[in-house]
């Protein structure tokens, strides 16, 4: 933006040079690209839009400079927003996209050529004088940062203001002469019948005003930030207006620049000012109160400021403070970029100076080096994977909804999806694995996914990283000593997964799923538990025949669902490092007949409470079930190796410990066969 110092000046006394200015105003965080001619070029931020005008800026030379002072017609400025309107012409406003309208009609408007100063402060400024109506709305608003429109009245269709969305088919032709077909994103300003300029980017060609215009409704107005934005975006117009709109306008200062046009016209002019005012202005923008609290801000900033310095840095700036040991701090109207604590702190800092903050040697304590918490539980589980012989996939976070989606109640849409494909944030990483498994042929597949999901919880969406497994068919590739090696099942993958709690020191479980998921055969599927079966960390198992025909897979695909942030959340059993024994192990083979309800992992469980320490190793070894078993049972065979640390076993003490497994059998209902 450019702005002539002549301008700036208006506004606040100093005796610093432009150039002092300019420097200031950069430590404030309005970076000065340039001085040509006593003009300054600042950069102003996207999120300060009231930097966009020399009253904005004078605030922060009054605010860093202690020896500056406001002018007049600063003050004057300040005061003007609380002038009082008087009825006038009809003005409807259709669109929660304009919170305020204000508008001066001019009966008998003069419009000739602007004064030398006035042409010669807009020429400084970058802008091209075209008339005196046009070049003091340009002039104000390098002003005070409020855009003005002026309109032909004796052009409009008749003394009634519409703001409202653009209807389909509507069309426009701008200032520009170019002709331009409306969407309904798009707001307008309209007369009774047809929109005669697009809101807060360009006004039409056919409400212009000219050397003959006598009757002039002058337009001021607040509208929305990203309405403007996109809209400008669109149609591809870029304006002093829209730039300003986008970065945000003073909702108080709208009659504020009418009343300063008013003043302007008629010095110039020596004539009558506005004959009526309109102002609607139907919800009022609301106050907002933010806590401040001097000691966290001094220890941020590293600072010893004084709490009447904060108070004085706020007040200069607009601000409204309350003091206390917390501060309630009431950012003004103009400065909705200021939101949370640390904004407030952030004003505090580059008003007392960014360049005092003290050089300090960094304190603190170092990172430790390599990945710890859930990160190493991600990274154990990636090499416990590709140990195993799967191979990673990487899917894309955005999808299409999915019969393999954890649950379709829950799924999260994007709020402006870039096609019917990408309309969810993932729910699963299953879709993602069908999806590779069915373009690489479906078959003899061994895959694995790690990443985040995203599921609507109640209050908002919960985010957790996941780790999903999909195998099919061989589970090696053929060879000349092994032609026919073995095939994927579901003891297959729940042995991936034991090998996957054994490397995260957590005893997984798995146990009937007390909701069957309606992805997995109902019933060839478990709920793979955590903490000796008291938390659920995913599901495993045969995919549902239904869904594998849907998606174009093996019936024999299974797969496997894990929370990984359970895993990091469950605390870890301690790794115990222990002397191998010097000592040759036992071996005893049990075969017992036991119903079919029991649970293997009640066997399991029992064998090793019976056996205590010396237990190595067991394995079931056989099923049986027909001829000489009963119906509902079935005989098991498990072989158990012993072992101790200080002697060898003798096969009296094996005995003994077998004895102790059988009664531990028996107790769950079995008998030794």
């Amino acid at each position: 933006m450019k702005l002539p110092s002549l301008m700036l000046r208006s506004f606040v006394k100093t005796s610093l040079s432009s150039n002092e200015i300019g420097e200031l105003l950069t430590m404030a965080g309005f970076e000065l690209e340039g001085i040509e001619n006593d003009v300054l070029d600042i950069k102003v931020m996207a999120n300060r839009g009231d930097g966009l005008s020399a009253l904005g800026l004078a605030r922060e030379i009054l605010a860093k400079e202690s020896s500056a002072e406001p002018t007049g017609l600063y003050d004057q400025a300040i005061e003007w927003h609380l002038a009082k309107a008087e009825a006038g012409m009809h003005i409807e406003l259709q669109s929660s996209n304009c919170s305020r309208y204000a508008c001066a009609i001019y009966s008998d408007a003069q419009n000739g050529p602007s004064p030398d100063w006035l042409q010669e402060a807009l020429t400084a400024a970058g802008q091209r004088p075209i008339s005196l109506l046009v070049d003091l709305t340009n002039y104000v608003m390098l002003e005070l940062g409020q855009p003005l429109h002026a309109f032909d009245l004796d052009k409009l269709g008749s003394e009634r203001i519409v703001v409202r969305q653009a209807k389909d088919g509507e069309t426009l032709t701008t200032l520009n002469g170019l002709k331009h077909a409306l969407k309904p994103d798009h707001l307008v300003i309209c007369d009774a019948t047809q929109p005669v300029a697009i809101a807060g980017v360009m006004g039409g060609l056919d409400t212009e005003v000219g050397p003959e215009t006598k009757r002039v409704l002058l337009e001021s107005a607040h509208f929305d930030a990203s309405s403007v934005r996109k809209t400008r975006k669109d149609l591809g117009l870029n304006t002093d207006a829209s730039y300003r709109f986008e970065r945000s306008v003073d909702p108080n200062g709208v009659v504020r620049a009418l009343l300063r046009f008013d003043q302007l016209y008629r010095e110039i002019t020596g004539g009558k000012g506005a004959s009526q005012i309109e102002d609607v202005y139907p919800i009022e923008a609301e106050s907002r109160s933010l806590p401040l609290r001097p000691a966290r801000a001094r220890l941020i900033l590293s600072m010893d400021i004084t709490d009447s310095e904060m108070e004085g840095y706020l007040t200069r700036l607009g601000f409204k403070v309350k003091t206390g040991r917390t501060f309630a701090v009431e950012p003004p109207s103009w400065r909705p970029d200021v939101t949370l604590e640390e904004d407030l702190i952030e004003e505090i800092g580059r008003v007392h100076g960014y360049e005092k903050i003290p050089d300090l040697m960094p304190s603190g304590t170092t990172v430790r080096g390599g990945s710890f918490g859930l990160y190493a539980v991600i990274d154990t589980a990636k090499k416990t994977m590709l140990r195993c012989g799967l191979d990673q996939i990487i899917s894309h976070t955005l999808r299409d909804a999915s019969i393999l989606d954890f649950n379709p109640e829950r799924r999260v849409m994007v709020r402006n999806p870039h096609s019917p494909e990408m309309q969810y944030i993932r729910s699963s990483l299953l879709p993602g694995l069908a999806d590779a498994a069915t373009k690489n042929g479906a078959r003899n597949l061994r895959l694995f996914e790690i990443g985040k999901v995203f599921v609507k919880g109640d209050y908002e969406v919960d985010e957790s990283p996941e780790l999903s497994i999909l195998i099919s068919g061989s589970m090696q590739d053929p060879h000349f000593a092994q032609l026919n090696p073995p095939q994927a099942d579901f003891w297959t993958l729940k042995g991936i997964l034991q090998e996957l709690g054994h490397l995260v020191h957590d005893d997984i479980s798995f146990e009937l799923p007390r909701l069957p998921d309606h992805r997995f055969h109902p019933t060839r599927q478990a709920g793979v538990m955590v903490d000796e079966g008291r938390l659920w960390v995913g599901t495993m198992g045969q995919i549902h025949p239904d869904y594998a025909e849907q998606l174009g897979l093996p019936e024999e695909t299974y797969m496997a669902e894990i929370d990984l942030l359970v895993f990091f959340q469950n605390p870890d059993s301690e790794l115990e490092v222990k002397p191998i024994s010097r000592y040759p192990a036992i071996k005893r083979d049990i075969a017992f007949v036991i119903n079919k309800s029991v649970p293997y992992a009640d066997v399991e469980r029992a064998i090793a409470e019976a056996s205590g320490l010396v237990l190595e190793k067991q394995a079931l070894f056989d099923i049986y079930e027909g001829q000489g078993i009963e119906p509902g049972k079935h005989s098991l065979g498990v072989s158990i190796q012993l072992r101790k640390m200080d002697s060898s076993f003798t096969d009296e003490e094996a005995n003994l410990i077998r004895d102790k497994i059988v009664q531990a059998i028996e107790e769950l209902g079995g008998s030794l066969r």
